[in-house]
């Protein structure tokens, strides 16, 4: 048995940032970080991947689903509303509850919950159940990102991160691009409900290969709860969630939507002035000091801004403005998909080969680019030319991400990785559901100034320009990045500044 005395002076060598990430026992004692390959990412990425799909695949089954309760399809958007709220809330307490039970334990306690609130799900005889049902599931999912990531960063090596990295980023690349054909097909050739009972052998599978390979990783000292903080920063990020979400959708009035977003935000200020004075707030806003992590969270939320506008505006112009089925669709854009599949062995040796800043800034410049080509789509556009631009765009999207979730964890010392996996995942979430909002928002916008009453190709089409363009913003922070930031992380350390 170690000695407290050991494990504490392992514990203040390992809060140099430079120190190699660790892997923890049950004992909350160190040990040296171990080479999983791929298989532990896999494994992560796996729950990961159920997670996201659950999210999108339910969009093309809201029709039949509403057929069924007796209710209209908007109504029943309340069941992705739902979800999304208990997202947002839970979310920042996923550190302390990692920290308090344990990593592996809240990871298959996730899963398990994220598979019995989807068989509820499945099981919903009316809306309200539904609604219920997707509260737990948005309430289990918080936690499966952040928790699961937080194990990765304790047990892989600082040389091996770049590619586990890359393998945990396709679930979130893929989810979007296949959820909306696999949900097509499963309306038109199945049951909606086999939507959330499709994640009971998925998680089944999840469960076992954690027990046996997931290492148990947890804080040997364990911090009482800040609920104040809890309170304020669920509901603030519920209220800017919600809000965002339902930008120009006419689904709420404009006066609901600003006192959804101006709420929040109030919170949100709330929930800073209180963590100035707090001693463990739940978020952890003294991270953002950390130049690598602020680049990566802040300055990574503009080409996040993507992944809930492209997905969301693709899917309107093939299918409303070019008139494909949801499976022609979605077969159309797997392509993106593809991309991100290829872009995992080719991760490290691009990010080796010219450092994080070089590729956050050239490749952020293809992000954008492709992202944009996106606006001069027609009817008439071969289609080898429109897969071949998802393709590239999904491959440099998966890229990008891959670094910038690297990059995150670059410097941050040992004790503090799980709160820093919470405020990203927090982050992400919102740069998500901004970018919907954005997405929507343009296109109506983009329909009043043309005068259309009915959503065409050409009312969609401006909006893949403008949210390239805002991807732009990230440069401000990209370009006055050290050269030899995350030097440790891309193998080019030997390289680095003396000082």
């Amino acid at each position: 048995m170690p000695s407290k005395a050991n494990c504490m002076e392992s514990l203040e060598a390992k809060a140099d940032p430079a120190a190699e990430l660790p892997q923890r026992g049950s004992s909350g004692c160190e040990g040296p970080p171990v080479s999983t390959g791929p298989l532990l990412p896999m494994i992560i990425g796996g729950a990961m991947l159920m997670q996201t799909l659950d999210s999108t695949v339910i969009m093309n089954a809201l029709p039949t689903m509403a057929r069924t309760f007796g209710e209209s399809p908007v109504i029943l958007d309340q069941a992705i509303t739902a979800y999304l709220l208990a997202n947002a809330v839970f979310l920042p307490i996923s550190a302390w509850a990692a920290d308090r039970f344990g990593a592996k334990r809240l990871f298959r306690a996730a899963i398990i919950g994220f598979a019995l609130s989807s068989l509820l799900c499945g099981l919903a005889r009316n809306l309200p159940m539904l609604v219920i049902a997707r509260i737990l599931q948005g309430a289990t999912g918080a936690m499966i990102v952040p928790v699961g990531r937080l194990v990765l960063l304790r047990t892989v090596p600082k040389s091996e991160l770049v590619q586990a990295m890359a393998w945990l980023t396709i679930p979130a690349v893929i989810g979007p691009v296949i959820g909306p054909p696999l949900g097509g097909f499963i309306v038109t050739f199945l049951s909606w409900r086999w939507i959330f009972l499709i994640n009971l052998p998925i998680a089944l599978v999840g469960v076992i290969l954690t027990t046996l390979h997931v290492p148990d990783i947890r804080e040997a000292v364990r911090e009482r709860l800040d609920i104040r903080g809890f309170l304020l920063s669920g509901i603030g990020l519920a209220g800017l969630v919600y809000g965002f979400d339902n930008l120009g959708r006419g689904f709420l009035s404009d006066v609901t939507v600003g006192a959804l977003i101006g709420g929040g935000a109030l919170c949100c200020l709330l929930y800073l002035l209180h963590a100035r004075r707090a001693t463990n707030p739940i978020l952890d806003l003294s991270l953002l000091r950390i130049p690598t992590f602020l680049v990566s969270t802040v300055g990574g939320s503009f080409p996040r801004l993507l992944v809930g506008a492209l997905p969301f505006l693709l899917a309107l112009l093939l299918q409303i403005g070019f008139g494909l089925s949801a499976l022609e669709a979605g077969l159309v854009s797997f392509t993106g998909a593809v991309g991100a599949l290829v872009m995992k062995a080719s991760a490290r040796p691009i990010i080796d080969r010219f450092g994080f800043r070089t590729v956050l800034i050239g490749n952020g410049l293809l992000v954008a680019i492709t992202a944009a080509s996106y606006s001069l789509f027609r009817q008439d556009t071969p289609y080898w030319l429109l897969m071949m631009t998802l393709l590239l765009s999904g491959f440099f999207r998966s890229l990008q991400f891959t670094a910038l979730n690297t990059l995150a964890f670059a410097d941050v010392p040992t004790p503090r990785m799980s709160r820093a996996a919470s405020l990203s995942a927090v982050f992400q979430q919102l740069a998500q559901s901004l970018g919907i909002g954005i997405a929507a928002l343009l296109v109506h916008h983009v329909m009043l100034w043309r005068g259309s009453t009915v959503v065409s190709a050409e009312d969609i089409a401006p909006a893949f320009l403008i949210v390239a363009v805002l991807t732009m913003v990230s440069m401000a922070l990209f370009i006055p990045m050290s050269k030899h930031a995350g030097a440790e992380l891309s193998g080019r350390a030997t390289t680095a500044d003396p000082e």
